[in-house]
């Protein structure tokens, strides 16, 4: 899909919705249903502890993260193994909507999730991870104790208290293949189709909610004045490389979106299961190979950085709907409310704190922070939100309530360290590292740029806004994440390392 409608807000209009909203999470009106597991990123969390339910409200599925369960994959496997892990991506988007459909019947009779969402899940889980594990053993030894991953469980938002088991026996279902994730009911339902219980009574649709009512809720939100600045970056030494290079791709002015990732889902429409922003390379969809974004336009004002950068879209939860409200990565995943154009981007290139760095290769691929950070555990979080005037404030689980006059900031610092080898890795992650506490990088690994990516929306004081994530991901703030592929012309990376080790300031 192209892009949606942009629509021009009125100023008194946006005060009036934060000002509802503010309202309605001060009363304690917002009731979360709380959703998805995201696209391929981090280590699995722990398991949940059996605990009573106490009157807290399940709201989530939780897998374990099957990417990080596999052995080094070949080259030969890799296609076949990254659409099974697409699969089962797609496979716990619809366990979350027959969830959300039967909500007020599993509060009731949790039986009811384990016979009619887990044992078909797990089903569906386990012949995925079997077709895994011959695709590798077709190269090489086959991987043993994959089945351990087919488990799966739901739980409590960390808001409402504690993740709770609701049993782990393995289950019969459908092949993956069976069900077209666009099948069955929309979860982008009317307001007025709600359930009981989606909204306060007295209040009003809680802009909290959004049509997809997964989230996010009055605890994911949080004054940036009441944030401590935080501690100093490693101080850079003699030697330190302190220049930066600038380029300038706008900001998405021309609506280029799609609900595809090229790097964790490659051939597989909507792997994302959200809807991403998209800068720089326009040829970038989950089928466009090297040669495509080589060969592809750009909106960077350089036309030799094609590179592209991506990241989930920020959408007002203010009741208006966008034209994918019936989409894939839309309504249909539960992402609604009106996309927010940023009113500011920039990508920045900086250096090492204690030496000089080394040229990216050309299709380097990095995911920075984790879409499934919710479920996953935050070891690979790196969300930063924050307010202009207060960017000495950094908040990585929470989204901030910026004062008046202050506009919301997200910025995502990649991966500054490379392996020497690889351009890509099968967990999209171990071919790059961050600097360690000292600013050197791991043994084996390389500093090259890093890419720092700030990004400013002007939208209105307080709550009522959130990012595009997997369903059962509940749209936390947490789970926010970044993209980047490289595709600089050899000559200007070599400008690019220069002006950084010179110490210069260039664009």
């Amino acid at each position: 899909m192209r892009r949606t409608s942009r629509k021009k807000r009125s100023t008194l209009a946006n005060r009036a919705i934060a000002a509802s909203a503010a309202l309605i999470l001060g009363g304690g009106g917002l009731v979360a249903v709380n959703v998805y597991a995201s696209a391929g990123e981090g280590p699995s969390g722990s398991p949940p502890t059996r605990t009573q339910n106490a009157g807290r409200q399940l709201s989530t599925i939780d897998c374990p993260e099957a990417v990080n369960g596999l052995p080094e994959v070949p080259d030969q496997a890799r296609g076949e193994v990254d659409r099974e892990l697409a699969a089962m991506d797609t496979q716990i988007t619809d366990a979350y909507r027959q969830f959300a459909d039967r909500k007020e019947r599993i509060d009731r009779d949790p039986g009811l999730a384990e016979n009619a969402v887990l044992g078909p899940l797990r089903g569906k889980r386990a012949a995925s991870l079997d077709r895994i594990g011959i695709a590798i053993g077709r190269v090489t030894e086959r991987p043993e104790g994959l089945e351990s991953l087919a488990g799966c469980s739901l739980r409590a938002d960390d808001g409402q208290g504690e993740d709770q088991d609701q049993g782990q026996n393995a289950g019969q279902g459908q092949d993956p293949g069976d069900q077209n994730p666009g099948q069955g009911e929309d979860p982008g339902q009317d307001p007025g189709e709600q359930e009981p219980g989606d909204q306060d009574p007295g209040q009003g649709e809680d802009p909290g909610q959004g049509r997809g009512g997964n989230g996010p809720e009055a605890a994911d939100f949080v004054d940036i004045r009441s944030v401590r600045p935080d501690a100093d970056r490693p101080r850079k030494r003699r030697g330190a490389s302190r220049g930066s290079f600038t380029t300038d791709c706008g900001r998405n002015e021309n609506g280029k979106f799609n609900p595809d990732n090229v790097i964790a889902a490659p051939g597989v429409s909507n792997g994302a299961h959200h809807m991403h922003d998209y800068i720089g390379n326009q040829a970038n969809d989950a089928f466009a190979s090297d040669d495509d974004l080589a060969d592809g336009a750009t909106t960077c004002r350089n036309q030799g950085d094609r590179s592209t950068y991506y990241w989930p879209v920020l959408r007002l939860q203010n009741g208006q709907n966008e034209n994918d409200v019936d989409a894939d990565g839309g309504g249909r995943d539960q992402n609604v409310g009106e996309i927010q154009t940023p009113s500011e981007v920039t990508l920045k290139f900086v250096g090492s704190p204690v030496g000089r760095v080394t040229a990216m290769p050309r299709f380097l691929r990095i995911i920075t922070g984790d879409a499934k950070a919710f479920t996953n555990g935050d070891a690979n979080a790196n969300a930063s939100w924050s307010c202009t005037g207060f960017e000495d404030r950094q908040l990585k689980d929470k989204y901030p309530i910026c004062p008046e006059g202050s506009q919301m900031v997200r910025t995502f610092a990649f991966q500054n360290c490379w392996d020497g080898q690889n351009t890509d890795s099968a967990n999209h992650r171990t071919h790059v590292a961050f600097a360690q506490d000292d600013g050197r990088c791991p043994s084996g690994f390389r500093a090259v740029p890093q890419l720092v990516q700030r990004i400013v929306y002007d939208v209105p004081p307080g709550p009522g806004f959130a990012v595009d994530s997997f369903p059962e991901q509940l749209h936390k703030p947490i789970t926010d994440h970044g993209d980047f592929i490289n595709v600089f012309d050899e000559r200007l990376m070599k400008n690019m390392v220069r002006c950084i080790n010179d110490g210069r300031r260039c664009r």
